[in-house]
């Protein structure tokens, strides 16, 4: 297991989450193993199960999401996971350049566990869904919070706006499926 601190945008600092913490949990022969964990999550505001299925815009409320990027290039895959069980999957042609809806071979899992202060959200991934070349990753998350509070979580930030397809963001290397 890797696990990596994410780091909250500055302009948008949080209310009482102290800490999000991505792990890639492995891959094995069908699925990436993601993982994030929040601390202080009492007043998060955790999307209700609305049925697996692709839905846009998961973003406007507590989102986890990945970027892979393959080496070298601009193209690159935004996943966006919650804890409806809604997904998205999109291939971007450069930074916010070209979106389209990705194929997928089948739906994510997802699964949140709640506790009164600290929130555990896995997701697995159907690596058919993900590109085979090595990438670059970017892991992140969107808190929002009671009362409307949002922060945005990403392993690094680089503009004076939380952007996530920022290039600066794809601060790890993932190895090609099944290297995890």
């Amino acid at each position: 297991m890797q696990t990596y601190p994410l780091i909250a945008h500055p302009a948008h600092p949080p209310a009482d989450v102290s800490a999000v913490q991505a792990s890639i949990l492995g891959a094995d022969g069908n699925w990436l193993r993601l993982r994030w964990r929040i601390e202080g999550s009492g007043a998060v505001m955790f999307p209700s199960f609305a049925g697996k299925g692709r839905a846009d815009e998961l973003w406007k409320t507590t989102c986890f999401e990945a970027f892979l990027r393959p080496e070298g290039g601009a193209a690159y895959v935004e996943l966006n996971l919650s804890s409806s069980e809604r997904w998205a999957a999109y291939d971007f042609s450069s930074p916010r350049e070209g979106m389209a809806e990705r194929p997928f071979p089948h739906e994510p899992v997802c699964t949140l566990r709640q506790g009164q202060r600290m929130a555990i959200f896995d997701a697995a991934i159907p690596l058919g869904g993900l590109p085979v070349e090595p990438c670059d990753l970017g892991l992140s998350a969107v808190i929002e919070e009671e009362g409307g509070r949002f922060s945005y979580w990403a392993l690094a930030h680089s503009g004076k706006a939380p952007d996530f397809h920022d290039p600066a963001c794809f601060a790890h290397r993932l190895g090609p499926p099944g290297a995890a």
